[in-house]
């Protein structure tokens, strides 16, 4: 009981970085360094923001009424024909986003495999359905918990590593700041952005933090230790994703190289590592790959249970349909033979795109008063929610718009 108290102090917030710190996040991150150095920094920093934002909502209700953002949207609807659409869509939108998300991570965990054994290209499909049936063996028994603390423990390692390199190699500060502060959409830089954003402020996670903060807080009295506990994990989160832009951008973009495959992700960490950069970034992407692989289809299932009003057995048929049904998809994708980088940056942009339409529903039932009486929004945090849905659904359209030719 001591060890379990003593690692759950480290709060709920931690959850929501551990699972916005995927191989989609040193992915992105590191073809937004390669190809446009800093200037898509400033997306970085509106990400960290909305993420704040919109999770401190989802933690708020989850603290004030008990409830998961599921059960919460089950019971705001009115009618039956409202609640019906309701789950439709969300079901939809958190099948959608979570099956691109998993392709991510089962394809990224592969990218992983591949650079630490120095296997072929046409190896990924290998290990992606390697990954993927391991991932189904632990999420069928269970006995997933150890081994994800020890990938997340990795992943850490590295993430620490990508910020000692951003120190050691002396970034151009004011062109860094101006990056940071002043927005800009260079050509050919929209969907890259609209990833950056997709891959940080993921919708599953609002379902999971509304959930997960309830062991932890049960007063409202809570909300400030809840509301630090969640800035402080994420702004570490957010320091370690812009320092992968800009150790990518001095290794890349401010030397005329280019990345050509996954193998090309090592190099920015060669200042600080040398000739084991490579092993250590497909180390890495491994531990962030199959650790998202194990948390985004329970995820899925633990969002459609709450709107659906099932219950939350991890050894129910139904639950366990979801989470198969999610894997299942991301290892069809992945040895489909897509390509893996391009594949890993759509599937943040499709989070990125969809973050509206969940974001959307949390905003209506912030403004609950019968659920959340004097805990609803205030005007600020529904001004701060308002710009957050705004400049992701304008992004996101755009992408679209771009994406069928149309601009």
């Amino acid at each position: 009981m001591l060890k379990k108290r003593r690692f759950f102090k480290l709060g709920p917030g931690a959850l929501v970085t551990a699972a916005f710190i995927g191989p989609g996040t040193i992915t992105t991150c590191s073809l937004a360094g390669a190809n446009f150095g800093y200037a898509l920094l400033w997306g970085m920093v509106f990400s960290i923001i909305a993420t704040i934002v919109l999770q401190e909502m989802s933690a708020r209700l989850g603290i004030i009424t008990r409830l998961g953002l599921g059960e919460a949207l089950r019971n705001h609807s009115s009618s039956k024909a409202s609640r019906i659409f309701t789950s439709v869509l969300v079901i939809s939108a958190i099948a959608a986003g979570n099956a691109a998300f998993q392709t991510g991570n089962i394809i990224g965990a592969s990218l992983g495999l591949q650079s630490v054994f120095e296997t072929s290209a046409g190896s990924v499909k290998f290990w992606a359905l390697l990954v993927g049936i391991v991932s189904f063996v632990l999420l069928y028994i269970g006995s997933y918990k150890l081994i994800e603390k020890v990938l997340i423990a990795l992943v850490i390692l590295m993430s620490l590593t990508f910020v000692t390199t951003a120190i050691i190699i002396s970034p151009d500060f004011p062109e860094l700041l101006k990056g940071t502060f002043i927005p800009s959409i260079p050509e050919g830089s929209l969907l890259t952005l609209v990833g950056l954003i997709g891959t940080t402020v993921v919708p599953y996670n609002l379902f999971l933090h509304a959930s997960a903060v309830q062991e932890r807080w049960k007063e409202q009295s809570d909300l400030p230790e809840a509301r630090i506990d969640l800035s402080v994990n994420v702004l570490l989160g957010g320091l370690i994703s812009m320092a992968i832009i800009v150790t990518s951008s001095a290794a890349f973009f401010h030397t005329g190289r280019s990345i050509t495959g996954p193998s090309d992700f090592g190099i920015q960490l060669e200042p600080l590592l040398g000739i084991w950069a490579k092993y250590c970034t497909g180390l890495g992407l491994f531990a962030a790959g199959i650790s998202s692989a194990i948390t985004a289809p329970l995820a899925a299932a633990y969002a459609t249970a709450g709107i659906m009003g099932w219950e939350k057995d991890l050894k129910s048929f139904r639950f366990r349909a979801v989470w198969i049904v999610i894997l299942l998809t991301g290892v069809l994708f992945s040895v489909s033979g897509l390509k893996p980088i391009e594949a890993i940056v759509f599937a943040q942009a499709a989070n990125g795109i969809l973050l509206p339409v969940i974001a959307i529903y949390l905003l209506t039932v912030m403004n609950n008063k019968k659920l959340l009486g004097t805990s609803v929004n205030g005007i600020l945090s529904n001004v701060a929610g308002f710009v957050v849905v705004m400049i992701a659904l304008g992004l996101g359209m755009r992408s679209l718009l771009h994406v069928f030719g149309i601009i």
